[in-house]
């Protein structure tokens, strides 16, 4: 073949390579801002980088082309106040028709589905904030009223409502996001300054929940690797409490699990009585559970004999992930079943499990004793029992 042909295939190779690379953002201000300038940002675990901006053209146009490498987040602005923040994949072109000051609820926008995601939450978290302004407004003007102290405790429980309301909505749509970085965002959202939406104190298990998925969906990412020492922080200062927690049914009977093994055969839960078993939670994709794995091994080869058992239960999402995983780490010796649903899998709701790893030391009657017992806890829980 002719050098010269090859060396053009390598160059049109390229030029397409970084044509599928590129996102382009367009769209019309439909307020007269002939002139203006409309700036592009680069959202980064520091920084906010000004990346390129447009001039605005007489009919309200502005377009910008950037390569895009990885799904990152950016900021279309016009100014602090006034900005879309975007989730841009690769190849994304994003169109959109907006009012010059209101970036923030576009008219229109088609062409970037995690940005398109991020707006209708958007729209919904503005008429929360409309309702808490409307709020402010009725105080102000009670200032000199001298029934004001009632007015106030009616005002602070229509704000509690408020804030319930949109709580809740926020994680529904955490929930249905939950693969996302769109997920991300809607952990940070204030409704009023300095009134946050999510508050770790309460809503930890979404922010661990959130960064357990995204960790092992963009683990690369540098706005999910500093998400994950943020919370990892947030966590060892915040004591997680739950009357659903595991530790709350201590004494009851752990609910029954029929699922299917790698090779097939459905085997209960149940099946392991007559022995102490660690129910176990995790997937393949979950790095902290992995970590456990010579744990798990450790404590299965101390106290098998003497009637211990494991039954492992995974959150991944292919079966062949699943497989590789327990390959991986050496993990055949004990139960593995699975419905590889992922976080839609039958046991989350019935285990209230929101994070992994995840576990519950059961007796042999197949009765809930511990949870969540890892590394040395678990083997010095299973001394107590077998080398009394």
């Amino acid at each position: 073949m002719n050098k010269k042909f090859i060396l053009y295939l390598v160059v049109i190779t390229i030029l397409a390579g970084c044509r599928n690379n590129i996102a382009e953002i367009s769209g019309t201000l439909m307020k007269p801002a002939a002139g203006r300038y409309i700036y592009l940002e680069e959202l980064r675990p520091d920084e906010l980088k000004r990346v390129d901006s447009s001039l605005v053209s007489a009919d309200g146009n502005f377009t910008f082309k950037r390569e895009v490498k990885a799904i990152s987040f950016y900021l279309l602005k016009i100014n602090e106040s006034n900005f879309l923040t975007m989730l841009l994949e690769p190849g994304d072109k994003l169109k959109m028709n907006t009012y010059f000051d209101s970036l923030s609820y576009p008219v229109s926008i088609t062409g970037s589905k995690a940005t398109e995601s991020m707006v209708d939450y958007n729209f919904t978290l503005r008429r929360s904030i409309k309702k808490f302004s409307n709020l402010n407004t009725i105080y102000m003007e009670n200032m000199n009223n001298p029934e004001l102290p009632a007015v106030i405790e009616s005002l602070d429980s229509m704000a509690q409502i408020y804030l319930s309301e949109i709580n809740s909505y926020t994680k529904t749509y955490i929930d249905n996001n939950l693969t996302s970085l769109v997920s991300l965002v809607a952990l940070y959202q204030q409704i009023a300054p300095n009134v946050y939406v999510m508050n770790p104190a309460q809503d930890m298990k979404y922010f661990i929940r959130v960064d357990s998925s995204l960790s092992a969906n963009y683990p690369k990412n540098e706005l999910v690797i500093s998400l994950h020492e943020q919370i990892q922080e947030m966590a060892s200062n915040i004591e997680i409490k739950s009357d659903e927690t595991a530790a709350s049914n201590q004494g009851n009977e752990a609910p029954e699990i029929s699922l299917p093994t790698p090779e097939g055969d459905i085997i209960n839960l149940s099946s392991t009585r007559g022995s102490y078993v660690l129910l176990d939670f995790w997937a393949s994709w979950c790095l902290p559970c992995r970590k456990e794995s010579p744990n798990l091994m450790k404590a299965y080869n101390l106290y098998h004999k003497k009637g211990f058992q494991i039954y492992q239960v995974s959150l991944d999402k292919t079966r062949e992930a699943w497989i590789k995983g327990i390959k991986d780490d050496q993990l055949d010796k004990w139960i593995h079943v699975s419905d590889v649903k992922y976080w839609n899998s039958v046991v989350v709701p019935l285990y209230k499990i929101e994070s992994i790893p995840a576990n519950y030391l059961l007796d042999k009657e197949g009765r809930i004793i511990a949870s969540n017992l890892r590394g040395e806890q678990l083997e010095i829980k299973l001394s107590e029992i077998f080398n009394k």
